[in-house]
């Protein structure tokens, strides 16, 4: 079976982001293989533990890809502070065909876009996926798993990710996938504060969820609990109608919400400053230049650290990427564009950007506490990647070994799902629930 087949059997999905397949990435024509371990958002530690604990696992990996894709070479691009606590330099030869590639430390350079101009210097038509530049890209974790599969015939069942936030200390921890957040907790001895939240993600991008409710999925990067009171988690609760009615009544008319955007400064034609001005009537007023917002990466810079309004344009924004969505309309440009000259001294540096979200005093480097497996219950979602659900091929009642398979792949653009503890297995109509047996 071919290595493209083989990650689709194995369930294998992008570690860190939406949840894109990471099978249908492997298209031809690539040049350069990228691979993220830039750890873009403040507090998460599971890319740089596993490059500490697993590195030849990722590095086989990688040469899996280079060698079906038949590419040239790899670039494992980390962070500075990464490199730097990993003690390696720019430049080093890592294994065959593969290069270390440090990044500044400057957020948001996680981002695919902005990733893969500062590894390779080249801007990726806006709209367009990355292999139109003649590059892959895939995360660190994502080439583990490839790695598990090949040398040990495993399918995907289990998860890195980071613990951290206002709690005594953060930690990095393997778990299975569709363990609930609560007994990921309690087994853990992590209380949740009073006034505080708990974010699926990072501090910027992240998603508020239930801790009684949520469950561990193949896309979750990190649990952080964090102060209601802190901007990183304030900016969860704006209301888009609510930002919308502010963007038209307090904006000042200055620029800097899009002098200060990643991808404006890439050269992408996305002017927040714009959509914020015209408000309810962009759509009407510049048709053209609502289906940019498309081209937004959801960083946030422009809502917590550009305008000094109080304004949000990126709820703005995020109000016109439903309605785009909606219509299946998406921004693609034919014409090729150039960085900004001032992007270098524009760009916001890591730090800064954890002191501006409030959550700098919580960043500790994530202490690797091993592989955790004896959970009671699990919660399989059959959504956890883009693309359709996967369907159950098991039925109520029934007793499942951990590895066995419970979900085949749809048609078209879909992964199946397997168990990742043993136990009695009940159906829904969007998650499969296995539990062990109480003797």
């Amino acid at each position: 079976m071919e290595l493209k087949e083989l990650m689709k059997e194995s369930g294998i999905v992008g570690a860190g982001g939406a949840g894109f397949p990471s099978y249908a990435k492997l298209a031809d024509g690539a040049d350069t293989l990228v691979v993220n371990g830039a750890e873009c958002e403040p507090l998460l530690y599971t890319d740089y533990v596993l490059l500490q604990k697993e590195m030849p696992m990722v590095l086989s990996g990688i040469q899996a890809v280079l060698d079906y894709a038949k590419i040239p070479c790899a670039l494992l691009c980390v962070k500075e502070h990464t490199a730097v606590r990993l003690k390696l330099k720019d430049g080093t030869k890592l294994a065959d065909r593969i290069i270390l590639k440090t990044l500044p430390d400057v957020y948001p350079m996680g981002d695919e876009i902005s990733l893969i101009y500062q590894a390779t210097g080249r801007v990726v038509r806006p709209g367009n996926l990355p292999i139109t530049a003649g590059v892959i890209v895939l995360n660190v974790e994502t080439f583990y798993n490839i790695a598990v599969k090949l040398k040990r015939g495993t399918n995907l069942t289990e998860k890195y990710l980071t613990i951290a936030g206002n709690i005594p200390e953060a930690i990095v921890v393997k778990v299975p996938i569709g363990v609930t957040v609560a007994e990921l907790f309690d087994k853990n001895s992590i209380i949740i504060p009073e006034g505080h939240i708990v974010l699926d993600g990072g501090p910027s991008m992240g998603k508020v969820i239930d801790p009684d409710s949520a469950v561990v999925t193949k896309t979750t990067k990190g649990l952080l609990i964090l102060p209601e009171n802190c901007e990183a988690a304030q900016s969860k609760f704006l209301d888009g109608d609510k930002s919308i009615a502010r963007a038209e009544t307090a904006c000042c008319q200055c620029t800097r919400c899009t002098d200060m955007c990643p991808r404006h400064l890439l050269g992408y034609p996305l002017e927040p400053h714009k959509m914020v001005r015209t408000a309810k009537g962009a759509a009407t007023v510049l048709p053209e230049m609502v289906i940019s917002a498309t081209l937004c990466c959801g960083c946030g810079i422009c809502e917590s650290l550009a305008c000094c309004q109080g304004i949000s344009p990126k709820a703005v924004i995020n109000e016109y990427k439903v309605l785009l969505a909606k219509n299946k309309l998406r921004y693609v440009g034919k014409e090729d564009v150039s960085p900004a000259q001032e992007r270098e001294w524009r760009m916001v540096p890591s730090e800064r950007w954890a002191n501006v979200l409030g959550v700098a005093r919580f960043d500790k480097v994530g202490k690797y506490i091993g592989e955790q497996t004896s959970y009671a219950r699990v919660e399989i979602l059959l959504r956890q990647h883009i693309g359709a659900p996967s369907v159950p091929c098991v039925e109520d009642g029934t007793y499942v070994n951990k590895g066995d398979k419970i979900a085949e792949a749809a048609e078209g653009l879909s992964l199946p799902q397997y168990a990742s503890i043993s136990g009695k297995v009940s159906v829904y109509s969007d998650r499969i629930i296995i539990e062990k047996d109480e003797a």
